[in-house]
């Protein structure tokens, strides 16, 4: 109240901002509360069921990888189980992740950098776990554990980890698994693969990943608001075991090739080499060995970035199966392909005498002999046991440039075999097609001549040289090579049997692979292969030599050294057949094996005492017919 000159009083009028407020006011409390009652009685139940999505998610059961067996059933990959160490990037600060780098390094003994390139190349989003280490020692993964907010980010978790007890006897073989890669992701989570998740990255643990790796479950978890799970709280779907396998190789064997080749190699001083052995009968490959290689356990544990970069900058390859993922010139293993070519079209038959020499003139250029002398007029029987360049110089340029290419072809060469291992490669075979798409021009009548004895352009994959020979002994059969005999189920059953896969049957008559074969079984009766023809089997075979490289200060290349033997059913020598070719005119040839020297440079062929020695283990022969004078280094040797 106010007072007034006549001493009466007077009330004053309310303010109106205040009547502004309080209406204001009424309305935004009459707002909240419609909101309030919609939220919490109409549309209640929708809600509830967004707030359990925010605090439940659905998770991956991982399933139990198939094992791998060998063909005797001896275990060549396990499951072991193991602690790994991941971290989620998004519960890693960032001003705290050098620290936390430094502590893992540490208590992981491993390089910071490794761990940092983990973190960085993670191929899914920051709230995935990205995998730092596999197989930790129990004792670091309760100290990992138990160290709580001091790593924040980081998580221990039990999984299986392949484990291969054979070691590097079946590495470049069975291959090792290992993480996703970034650019493998996006077309992998399609199929169900997790960022964290491990594949098979080589050999056959790639190959037959689908096989291997199963199908994995689902379940529900909780978690709290932070993204870490608290619980499982309900399996959608279970897991289904991936398949085993069974394969055609044979440890035994596979042993005993390993030390055939390991002590070539050492006795000649060599780098690489392979030895193969395959059923000519199925296509089965009962060893593969290829050395230098490496041990698969190291990248199942988790491989160092230095230790891995080591490895791919070994000039020797150790990653690289040499057996099919490398070629070379094939040397006068590849007259089996002229020869063969050139009685089924009729160029010659096998009474047909080819004058050898010296040396072959086209234009002013000589085409010498290997020993530069010849053998005078002979039959493809002593062309193909002496190993003749001349002769089959001649018998190239009969059948011209493209008729040899479809022979070689024929025979296998210049396309995959399609075994089943990842990355072989195709191989060359020359003609004038390809010559005029790679060069633009044609071949030239001494390319010819050189292609004729496994030279020039020519390169092929030591699986396509034992194949093509495997066809020869077999009466004209060409079997696609299989690692894998069976594929068995999580339950036992067979999911699949084995089958042997028919390529094609060769063009050329059984007439001329017999002939083939007899001249094979020569090449050893003349003593080519010096004592071979000693041993208390019947072997029949071709060695090669090829050349590659550079010259040295006296004009000799480089040259690397094949043979491939063919072993019949009976192979035990008897007096009813005392040359054995009764033998070998017989389809039923038992084994097939091959060795490659790479840059063998040695006075005698170094790839025919492997296989020497691998028969004497295998046939169990108590004398030992090795010629060790043979493999000193030097450059001597002139035959093929």
């Amino acid at each position: 109240m106010t007072p007034l000159l006549d001493g009466r009083r007077q009330y004053s009028r309310p303010n109106n901002r205040f009547l502004i407020f309080a209406l204001a006011a009424i309305l935004a409390i009459g707002g909240l509360t419609t909101r309030l009652f919609y939220l919490q009685i109409v549309n209640g139940g929708q809600f509830t069921v967004l707030s359990e999505g925010n605090r439940t998610s659905a998770e991956a059961i991982p399933s139990a990888r198939g094992l791998i067996y060998d063909r005797r059933g001896v275990a060549l990959v396990k499951n072991v189980p193991t602690f790994a160490v991941k971290i989620r990037p998004v519960d890693l600060p960032e001003d705290r992740r050098d620290d936390v780098v430094s502590r893992l390094a540490s208590l992981l003994n491993m390089d910071p950098a490794d761990i940092n390139g983990a973190i960085d190349s993670n191929p899914g989003s920051r709230f995935d776990l990205v995998r730092i280490a596999t197989d930790v020692p129990d004792a670091t993964a309760r100290l990992l554990s138990e160290a709580g907010d001091a790593l924040p980010g980081v998580e221990v978790v039990i999984e299986a980890r392949r484990q291969y007890p054979l070691g590097t006897l079946v590495s470049q073989l069975l291959g090792y698994t290992g993480p996703v890669s970034p650019d493998q992701l996006p077309a992998l989570r399609t199929e169900g693969y997790l960022p964290d998740d491990l594949l098979g990255k080589t050999g056959i643990e790639a190959y037959y990943e689908t096989q291997l790796r199963g199908t994995y479950g689902s379940k529900t978890v909780e978690k709290d608001a932070s993204g870490r799970k608290i619980q499982d709280l309900q399996t959608v779907t279970q897991a289904q075991s991936g398949d085993s396998l069974t394969l055609t190789i044979d440890a035994k064997e596979q042993a005993l090739a390993q030390k055939a080749l390991l002590w070539g190699m050492r006795a000649a001083g060599l780098k690489r080499g392979v030895v193969i052995v395959e059923n000519p009968q199925t296509g089965e490959i009962l060893a593969m060995v290829s050395l230098p290689t490496y041990d698969d356990n190291a990248f199942a544990r988790g491989i160092s970035g230095k230790a891995y970069a080591k490895l791919l900058a070994d000039k020797n390859k150790p990653l690289l199966n040499h057996a099919i993922q490398a070629h070379y010139p094939p040397g006068s293993t590849y007259k089996l392909v002229t020869g063969s070519g050139a009685l089924s079209d009729h160029k010659i038959s096998t009474s047909t005498r080819v004058t050898t020499r010296p040396y072959l003139l086209l234009g002013q250029t000589k085409f010498w002999e290997w020993n530069h002398r010849g053998w005078g007029a002979i039959p493809i029987m002593l062309g193909f046991a002496h190993s003749s360049d001349t002769f089959f110089f001649q018998l190239a340029g009969m059948l011209g440039i493209d008729r040899l290419a479809h022979w070689a072809k024929n025979f296998g060469f210049g396309a995959p075999t399609g075994i089943d291992l990842p990355g072989e490669v195709a191989g060359i075979v020359p003609s004038n097609p390809w010559k005029q798409e790679m060069f633009g021009e044609k071949i030239y009548p001494g390319e010819v001549y050189q292609a004729g004895i496994g030279q020039g352009y020519d390169v092929v994959t030591p699986i396509q040289l034992i194949n093509a020979y495997a066809a020869l002994a077999n009466g004209g059969k060409l079997y696609k090579p299989q690692v894998v005999r069976q594929i068995i189920g999580p339950d036992g059953s067979v999911v699949r049997p084995f089958a042997p896969k028919l390529i094609r049957r060769l063009a050329v008559p059984r007439s001329v692979l017999t002939t083939m074969r007899e001249a094979a079984r020569n090449v050893v009766l003349v003593r080519h292969t010096y004592n071979l023809v000693d041993l208390p089997i019947v072997v029949a075979g071709k060695s090669g030599t090829a050349e590659f490289g550079i010259r040295d200060s006296k004009g000799r290349l480089p040259f690397h050294s094949w043979f491939i033997g063919i072993v019949p059913k009976n192979p035990k020598k008897v007096a009813s057949d005392p040359t054995g070719m009764k033998a070998m005119a017989r389809e039923d040839a038992q084994l097939v094996v091959l060795a490659f020297a790479y840059d063998s440079r040695t006075k005698g062929n170094t790839a025919t005492e492997i296989v020497k020695y691998y028969l004497q283990l295998h046939f169990n022969i108590k004398h030992d017919y090795r010629n060790f004078d043979l493999l000193h280094r030097g450059n001597f040797y002139q035959s093929n």
